[in-house]
């Protein structure tokens, strides 16, 4: 993310297991229009005077909510946090006058509720009146639930806006002079808002922690359900202006894990046709010591390039010699693992069916599927992958329907099905990969389109360069050093797009930077600076 600052919550709770889990939501809420332009300092008058407006029909559904969980709880100290929080809430909606007074603005013209707003005061509502899913309340002990309830669809707006001011405090340059929505942004970056947050956090712990799982499904459910309904309170902000915002796995690992595996059944009767692989423990034991002598040698490969002298500015043509010197290391370290017959005896099925149950990084396979699917994109999506075995990624992809998605990645041989551990080889080496790519740009049908490359790995360092925007994904420290070493630089994604966002906003043209990199935790980070919501 932007900042590595974060605001405290209360640990193993529910609170904290609930925001961890829906941490999508909040991603999705940073990368907004409204919340961009909003952190650009860009965002219109008109445009924040409309958010003020409905945000105050959601601060009074709050006010009626906290009201009804002081008349469900039934613990005096409870119905004393209640008391500061329901005041918490009135000196917001104080602070919203306070805009309102200041920027003149008249509530009445502005009295038109959007279908977003009507939908989340609704369910705040509806869920303090007791109207949840499968709940009855009529003794004292079910209205008691009925405050957690309560609680568990309002805490997930306190904990995102107090995630929203401290990651935008974070990108305030000093420097600039005061930021157009300064006041906005200390206001939930305040350690008194911060203290709220937490304080609305503890309370539901309180409240929930009699419940049983069922109950806690529902509180989970109803949590989510709020978390959702603030990203479209968001993105359904009026924006009368231009704005910005609308693979890594170790398939080695999985291959050498399948080899040893049908190794280890070679004491059992062999058909004629089948290719005999070597004993388990002999295939164990080769594959630790590949594994070993890559690891070793690899480091040595790139601290022997991190000797020369540090570049005072971006030097392209270094960097592309010293990924060479990679690409010979990557082909000579390959080369071992066809004369050592390793991924001999391997069939298409059990590779096949290793690929169907590959767990790649949380939300790559829902990205994907959701550029596909959306009818506003013309999105064509390559992997280009040094992966042994082309089919291990197909099917990893289309056991999540996506058979659409192109693989460019090398071949096993086979003879019946069976493999002969010999490979045919198309993406071996860093150089590889970038010729790969050039070759998808060049039979591209449409050359105008932009391009996105998202990598973790060195090898994807020159193919991350030719790319409009090049996105990198994790925190692979071989990558980030020999980068800083040629003079790249890397940048988090969201401060780029907020500047972005300024460039637009002043009818500058956008930067296409190619000693810059932009990097991101998560794949929910590149999900709503590419899609949205």
């Amino acid at each position: 993310m932007a900042s590595s600052s974060t605001t405290p919550i209360i640990e193993d709770g529910t609170a904290k297991r609930l925001w961890n889990k829906f941490k999508y939501e909040r991603t999705q809420a940073l990368y907004t229009p409204f919340v961009v332009s909003l952190a650009a300092g860009t965002l219109e008058l008109d445009n924040f005077l409309h958010y003020i407006a409905q945000d105050v029909h959601i601060l009074r559904a709050f006010a009626q909510a906290y009201e009804m969980v002081d008349e469900y709880a039934d613990d005096n100290d409870a119905k004393v946090e209640v008391c500061k929080l329901r005041k918490s809430v009135t000196e917001m909606l104080i602070q919203n006058n306070f805009f309102i007074q200041t920027l003149s603005l008249d509530l009445h013209k502005e009295s038109t509720l959007f279908a977003a707003t009507v939908k989340y005061t609704e369910f705040l509502l509806e869920t303090a009146s007791g109207k949840v899913e499968g709940v009855i309340a009529t003794t004292p002990s079910e209205k008691t639930k009925l405050a957690a309830y309560n609680l568990s669809a309002m805490t997930p707006r306190m904990r995102l806006y107090a995630f929203l001011g401290k990651e935008l405090q974070a990108l305030l340059d000093p420097s600039k002079g005061i930021h157009p929505n300064q006041k906005w942004i200390e206001s939930f970056s305040s350690n008194t808002f911060q203290a709220e947050a937490m304080q609305t956090e503890k309370l539901l712990e309180k409240l929930s922690v009699s419940l049983t799982g069922e109950e806690l499904d529902i509180i989970e459910k109803l949590y989510h359900e709020a978390m959702k309904l603030e990203v479209e309170f968001f993105l359904a902000q009026p924006l009368v202006q231009n704005t910005i915002v609308p693979l890594f796995l170790d398939s080695s690992a999985i291959l050498a894990e399948l080899a040893i595996l049908t190794a280890s059944k070679s004491d059992q009767p062999q058909s004629e046709n089948q290719l005999a692989p070597m004993s388990s423990a002999h295939l164990r034991s080769t594959w630790e010591e590949l594994s070993k002598q890559y690891t070793e040698e690899y480091e040595q490969c790139i601290e022997s390039i991190l000797v020369g002298n540090r570049a005072e500015k971006f030097d392209y043509e270094g960097l592309k010699k010293a990924i060479q010197h990679i690409s010979d290391f990557e082909k000579k370290a390959n080369m071992r693992v066809i004369g050592f017959e390793v991924l001999k005896g391997l069939s298409v099925e059990d590779i096949q069916q290793a690929g169907e149950h590959m767990i790649l990084q949380d939300g790559c396979m829902d990205f994907f599927r959701s550029s596909i699917q959306n009818g506003n994109l013309n999105t064509n999506i390559h992997v280009i992958s040094y992966c042994w075995s082309g089919d291990l990624i197909k099917s990893a992809f289309s056991s999540g329907g996506l058979d659409s998605v192109n693989v460019h990645a090398n071949e096993l041989m086979y003879e019946n099905s069976i493999s002969t551990g010999q490979i045919i080889w198309k993406v071996v080496s860093p150089i590889d990969k970038i010729v790969a790519f050039n070759n998808i740009l060049q039979n591209s049908r449409n050359n105008r389109n932009a391009t996105v490359y998202i990598g973790a790995t060195v090898s994807d360092l020159l193919c991350l360069l030719d790319a409009h925007i090049g996105i990198v994904i994790g925190c692979s420290s071989s990558l980030r050093r020999l980068g800083v070493h040629f003079g790249l630089s890397f940048i988090p994604l969201l401060p780029f797009v907020i500047e972005e966002q300024q460039r637009l906003f002043h009818e500058k043209p956008i930067l296409e930077d190619r000693k810059v990199l932009y990097t991101v935790s998560s794949w929910a980070e590149i999900h709503a600076f590419i899609l949205g919501f």
